[in-house]
């Protein structure tokens, strides 16, 4: 997504871009506390932070049929929601924050959980420290390397209970930036996401530095995945799957309400 603006592919003006990689959950936190003018967050978060930024039309990720997967040592169960929400097990999590910890509590309301760095779940579950982890980012690809065993995939879950894509998360920027400039980040973010899936391998080449161990195939696979069409631009059924996960939160009670929903897109002025 972000390959041509740090690589000085875009014309991007008087404006000037600094990049700033962390954790998804640590992204969140900072957010909450609005450090950055522009970020990525989970679409879970971004239900406490509306009122401080609105979200870019530009640059999300939806699962489509697929998403965070919950893995285990042992094997499947026959019902995996009722065992997820059995007294003795612990599920490590990658944050309270991120959709995928929303979406699991969608999925099971009972569950126990953990907090549990993103890239340390597959160890924590293969340690006997939580009986199941919740992944995301590459760990839905590798964890079967280790010999870890798929109770659910919340996307495919996700799908067959609203027929929509899985949100996930997106790039949300400060309303005191002011409309002007709110927009021309907002082209910014689009032609760079535009740039990189139009030179594909460059892109792929720059983002395998980030890989954390994914082979070629593997990280082409991962990023096809999660920079699509949907990226480029929600569209309206993104938009809509984004109201249909807080209106589902709102109902479950894990969300006090549904926030209010602004996109900022390239060509809104």
């Amino acid at each position: 997504m972000f390959w041509a603006l740090a690589a000085g592919r875009v014309a991007t003006g008087r404006r000037r871009y600094v990049h700033e990689l962390s954790d998804i959950e640590s992204l969140n936190r900072r957010a909450l506390a609005g450090e950055l003018d522009v970020t990525a967050v989970s679409f879970h978060a971004y239900a406490y932070l509306a009122d401080r930024y609105a979200l870019l039309a530009h640059g999300a990720s939806f699962g489509e049929r697929y998403g965070p997967r919950i893995v285990a040592r042992a094997p499947r169960p026959a019902d995996p929601r009722a065992a997820l929400g059995a007294p003795g097990l612990t599920i490590a999590v990658p944050g309270e924050l991120t959709t995928a910890f929303l979406t699991l509590k969608l999925y099971q309301p009972a569950v126990h959980h953990v907090v549990v760095p993103f890239d340390q779940i597959e160890e924590y579950v293969l340690s006997g420290q939580a009986g199941a982890g919740l992944l995301i980012h590459e760990g839905q690809l590798t964890y079967g390397d280790r010999g870890l065993a798929l109770w659910a995939d919340l996307g495919v879950w996700w799908h067959a209970e609203t027929g929509l894509p899985l949100p996930l998360g997106g790039n949300a920027v400060r309303r005191d930036l002011g409309e002007p400039l709110m927009h021309d980040i907002a082209r910014d973010l689009r032609t760079s996401i535009r740039y990189g899936l139009e030179h594909r391998r460059e892109a792929l080449a720059h983002a395998q530095a980030y890989g954390r161990g994914l082979d070629a195939a593997r990280l082409d696979q991962f990023v096809a995945m999660y920079v699509n069409a949907y990226t480029l631009d929600y569209g309206a059924t993104g938009r809509q799957a984004i109201a249909a996960l807080f209106a589902r939160a709102h109902r479950a009670g894990l969300l006090a309400a549904p926030p209010p929903l602004t996109f900022i897109g390239a060509d809104d002025r």
